[in-house]
């Protein structure tokens, strides 16, 4: 599993890689913090210092799993890709069994917010619209129950 590529877009690149340099700018602060800490004697009952070493603990943790996802890291460029076919990184319309109109695009995980149109490609929607076409029915199996979508169109913007 490791080895697996994780497709993003290349703005969900960009903000994994700000997060890491963010991270790797705080280590030193927090190695400070417990140093500070450690100079006010006994660390059995330092709660500062249990504070840091938590902290950093934390941070190490962070930077291990961001650089693992940047190093697996597939970039798609969804205005480069073409066809017929729903794929990451396409621009999906939909309309439901209320014939509401909604609009989303398959993203990776870290970039998914259905609130501005983004779901993930491995969410259940995303799962379910990934190869079908223009015209297809789509159904997803929700908490609230089964739903039902028809797919309008298929873009890559």
């Amino acid at each position: 599993m490791a080895s697996d590529k994780v497709p993003m877009l290349a703005e969900g690149f960009e903000q994994l890689t700000e997060e890491l340099k963010r991270l790797k700018l705080e280590r030193p602060q927090i190695v400070d913090a417990i140093e500070e800490a450690r100079a006010h004697g006994d660390l059995s009952e330092n709660a500062e210092y249990h504070a840091a070493k938590e902290r950093q603990g934390q941070i190490e943790a962070q930077i291990a799993d961001l650089e693992d996802r940047l190093s697996r890291a597939l970039v798609i460029d969804p205005t480069t890709l073409s066809g017929d076919k729903v794929v990451f990184g396409a621009t999906v319309s939909l309309v439901d069994e209320d014939d509401k109109k909604i609009r989303y695009q398959l993203v990776g995980q870290t970039e998914a917010d259905a609130k501005v149109g983004r779901i993930s490609y491995n969410s259940p929607l995303g799962r379910a619209l990934i190869g079908r076409q223009v015209g297809e029915e789509v159904e997803v199996t929700t908490p609230s129950g089964e739903k039902y979508f028809e797919i309008e169109a298929i873009e890559f913007v």
